[in-house]
């Protein structure tokens, strides 16, 4: 059976995710921050078939890392890592000459630095995976210029060069940087709380893209889900 770790999974595009691959009769690993939603999350995924494990805790944590990793050991393994846990470092979302520094190093630590951290612990299981594979959560803002997405969108920019460097030093996996395009999560609510979201795509409506990148696995590189999506 395949294993996935999920961080960011009680909630929106991390908890979609986690339902489709349960569907699949994945086993999971599922990380969040708080324990009860995360929790209901796992309560709810199980009898797909596969095993759910809710490890609730901070990515930022390297016990709390050292502890998903763990609990996807005891499955067998890992055949897949999803970054998806992220910070705006600012809500709503502000202008760079208004932005507070410390939460801008709170958005490095939690945009970057965890996942290159969780990473780093995952990869010896990875390596050994028969078709081991990253999903780093990306956005558009990491590649266009948006008014007041300048803190996010350059820390998206930095997992996305990380990305691409995995990708060299470590050729046997793949590992793929996804902008998901918008999409009606409680993030993006936060971000621009004045935005009309009731046309945005929902979580669910964006999976289907990333479930294409498992059945396919394409080369290692960045990808937009709309286009993944329009390629069906």
């Amino acid at each position: 059976m395949a294993v996935a770790i999920i961080t960011g999974a009680s909630r929106g595009f991390g908890r979609a995710l986690a339902t489709a691959l349960a569907e699949r009769g994945w086993d999971l690993v599922l990380d969040g921050r708080s324990a009860e939603p995360l929790h209901e999350v796992a309560a709810a995924l199980k009898g797909h078939g596969g095993t759910v494990t809710a490890v609730p805790g901070d990515v930022t944590d390297g016990g709390h890392r050292v502890a998903l990793i763990a609990a996807a050991w005891e499955l067998g393994g890992i055949d897949l890592l999803v970054n998806n846990a992220g910070v705006l470092g600012a809500e709503p979302l502000v202008p760079l000459g208004e932005h507070s520094l410390d939460d801008f190093r709170r958005a490095l630590d939690v945009n970057v630095v965890a996942p290159l951290g969780l990473l780093q612990e995952a990869l010896p299981l990875l390596r050994t995976a028969p078709a081991g594979a990253v999903i780093n959560m990306s956005s558009d803002a990491a590649v266009e210029a948006y008014r007041t997405w300048g803190g996010y969108g350059a820390t998206k920019a930095a997992l996305d060069q990380l990305s691409a460097v995995l990708a060299v030093e470590e050729p046997e996996l793949r590992v793929w940087a996804v902008d998901p395009g918008g999409m009606r999560t409680d993030m993006l609510a936060a971000a621009e709380p004045d935005e009309d979201l009731s046309e945005v795509p929902r979580p669910e409506d964006v999976v289907p893209a990333f479930l294409r990148l498992l059945d396919q696995r394409p080369v290692s590189g960045r990808y937009a889900a709309p286009s993944l999506l329009e390629t069906r």
